[in-house]
């Protein structure tokens, strides 16, 4: 389930910079329900939401990208 696997990866980047959920779901401007779907891969983020996201972590979209196993 690669939607999970992002989900994964980025609650991984949001964590290690030290955000909560709460609060990087403020600085995306979507609401905590939606970071939190997107965190358990129960949502598939837009590639704008993509391109956003890795923005505020400090990293290219490629680094959210789940590995290939």
């Amino acid at each position: 389930m690669a939607t999970n696997k992002w989900g994964k990866r980025i609650k991984a980047f949001r964590k290690l910079k030290g955000y909560t959920q709460v609060e990087f779901a403020r600085e995306l401007g979507i609401s905590v329900s939606v970071m939190g779907e997107i965190e358990r891969g129960q949502r598939m983020p837009t590639v704008d939401e993509l391109e956003d996201i890795a923005c505020h972590l400090g990293v290219k979209v490629s680094e959210l990208e789940p590995k290939q196993s």
